[in-house]
């Protein structure tokens, strides 16, 4: 397969790729009904809660595994609570622990706070009955006697295990739960949900028991968070609350996207202007990148907020900046006597260095800020991320395709060559 050939397979590919990406990111989907986009509470209103976490009572090595725990809690209850898309995530500063709620789309503010901000109950209970007649008998062994859970490893197979360990009155509790439950399951709750079952195989005295099965470590981890946060005493109380209207989140969404659009447009006006035909391309080359971006947002969940939409934006102007670093480094392959084509692959080959340089540092910066920061400034970080690493991608083969694919050394060039 010659150059040419494989140069207009990689071009037809894109574009029906991109023209594919166009229907799945417009919003009615031309008919079709498919999923919505993921709106932040900035786009469709909603209320963004912050909780601080109490740990004085909580041994310091056990804080993060509780705010973890708690976190985890505080989602379940919001996902039952019927909320839309929420947001729940950690925040630690110094002795500061907070986890953030946003709640995109709510209406009821003052029952979601009710449901997501009271304290985790842990219990333990009987099972009684057998197939769908199976009932659970709440007993005396709650989480407020539980000291510790932790993630630990069977000695002769490797698999990951729990290890709990009771506190005096809880250890005999426990023993008597135990005697009597030999041979049966005992349930474990959180909130009213069911997080664990284990069989009971012998009495246990002493407070320290060993919960085995086939666990994942990821999956040890995430119960071991849940007994923590039903067990130690860890209050959360509200601090601060910010409600954002569904008129207002609307109006927000339609200045962010008229922006985005006037924004494009000037950019594209720009490059006609000064590169003339190779601006043609490089705005062709915009709308491509534009198209597969929003569409690997879409496909992969991104929740699009106002600080989201600006790293998209400011990834448009990256991707455009390449193409200018590649166009002036192919004007100085003009002016040394290069014909057409051969200055093109020359610009593309010297402008690759800078492009790549300075698309790492900013993808550095991204990744710094998508995990040490929370809230906006990360969906700012993921977008921007995202952004760059398509828009290497566009100015390195959807640009240098379309210019392989259409300009030839016989036709006069208009690409500015003067220093004016």
């Amino acid at each position: 397969m010659s150059l040419r050939q494989r140069t207009i397979l990689i071009l037809a590919g894109v574009l029906i790729l991109s023209a594919l990406a166009g229907v799945f990111v417009y919003p009615l989907g031309f008919g079709f009904n498919h999923s919505p986009w993921h709106l932040g509470l900035d786009l469709v209103g909603g209320s963004s809660l912050i909780y601080e976490v109490d740990m004085k009572n909580v041994p310091a090595e056990d804080r993060d595994a509780t705010l973890s725990g708690l976190r985890d809690v505080m989602e379940r209850r919001v996902n039952a609570f019927g909320v839309s898309e929420p947001q729940v995530f950690t925040a630690k500063e110094g002795l500061s622990y907070r986890i953030v709620v946003d709640l995109a789309g709510v209406k009821d503010t003052k029952q979601a706070i009710d449901q997501i901000g009271k304290t985790a109950l842990l219990n333990f209970r009987e099972v009684q009955g057998e197939g769908t007649s199976t009932a659970f008998v709440a007993t005396d062994l709650t989480g407020k006697y539980l000291t510790s859970a932790r993630v630990g490893t069977d000695p002769q197979t490797g698999v990951p295990v729990i290890n709990i360990t009771f506190n005096g009155d809880g250890a005999k509790l426990f023993e008597d739960l135990t005697a009597k439950n030999i041979g049966k399951p005992l349930a474990i709750f959180l909130d009213g949900d069911l997080i664990s079952s284990p069989t009971v195989q012998q009495k246990i005295a002493g407070g320290n028991a060993v919960i085995t099965g086939q666990f994942t470590l990821d999956g040890a981890q995430q119960i071991v968070s849940l007994f923590n946060a039903g067990a130690l005493p860890a209050p959360v109380s509200l601090i601060s609350q910010q409600t954002v209207s569904a008129s207002l989140g609307t109006d927000s969404l339609k200045h962010a996207i008229y922006a985005g659009i006037v924004g494009t447009l000037a950019i594209i006006l720009f490059m006609l202007i000064y590169y003339r035909s190779f601006g043609v391309w490089a705005g062709v080359a915009l709308c491509i990148y534009i198209c597969l971006t929003l569409g690997i947002f879409k496909l992969f969940g991104v929740t699009m907020t106002l600080s989201g939409i600006a790293g998209f934006i400011l990834s448009i102007g990256m991707a455009v900046d390449a193409n200018i670093l590649i166009f002036e480094r192919t004007r100085e392959e003009l002016a040394r006597g290069l014909q057409r084509t051969s200055a093109i692959e020359e610009g593309f080959k010297r402008a690759w260095t800078s492009i790549r340089d300075s698309n790492i540092s900013t993808i550095i910066t991204a990744v710094i800020l998508y995990y040490y920061t929370s809230s906006f400034v990360r969906g700012f970080a993921l977008t921007l991320l995202l952004g760059v690493l398509l828009s290497m991608f566009s100015a390195i083969t959807v640009t240098r395709t379309l210019l392989r694919a259409f300009v030839k050394n016989s036709k006069p060039m208009d690409i500015r060559t003067s220093n004016s």
